[in-house]
């Protein structure tokens, strides 16, 4: 007989449960593999982008993850025309993929001027630069980093979805509906 390394997996609630305390994990944990996901929008003409970030706040009450960004980033462009993402963590560790769909808000000014006071000054410098993010620049260094906060902006991430497969001895998948108040739902994998 062979154990189970993750009895989570077998049943929903022990599932979601999981998905979100690795998600909080991520927050607090630099080494967490929910630390840096895949961020996934699509391009106002419709080609779809994917990039690496970092979370910032993982709230499993409300549903919500919040990521940083520079207001100037192409990411926010995306966004304005088209305000769903995807986001994509593996977490090796836990045999666990986690596949979440959100609407996203972006807040910036009076609506993230607490969350810029406890920004450390050196993490500061991604907020601000000239010329903006993805510019065309002569050459690799041709840039000037100038902390701005009217350039710091934060998504708001508010899941719609959760995809989660575990590929452990048994290999489950469920998902979870904000609709549905989260109840899951099994899958094949």
């Amino acid at each position: 007989m062979t154990s189970d390394l993750h009895p989570w997996a077998a049943d929903l609630s022990g599932l979601y449960a999981q998905v979100w305390t690795r998600l909080v994990r991520g927050v607090r944990d630099r080494r967490a593999p929910t630390r840096h996901p895949t961020l996934a929008t699509v391009t106002p003409d419709g080609k779809p982008q994917a990039r690496t970030v970092v979370l910032r706040a993982a709230d499993k009450s409300t549903g919500t993850l919040d990521i940083h960004t520079d207001l100037q980033s192409s990411k926010v462009a995306d966004l304005r025309a088209t305000p769903f993402a995807a986001l994509h963590v593996w977490d090796q560790a836990a045999h666990l993929q986690m596949r979440l769909e959100a609407t996203v808000t972006i807040l910036t000014g009076a609506d993230v001027a607490a969350l810029w006071a406890e920004v450390p000054d050196a993490s500061r410098q991604s907020y601000g630069s000239l010329p903006a993010p993805g510019q065309p620049i002569a050459q690799a260094l041709d840039y000037a980093k100038q902390p701005n906060p009217e350039s710091f902006a934060v998504l708001r991430l508010t899941v719609q979805t959760i995809d989660a497969v575990h590929l452990g001895a048994h290999h489950r998948r469920a998902r979870f509906d904000r609709d549905a108040r989260w109840a899951g739902t099994w899958l094949a994998p």
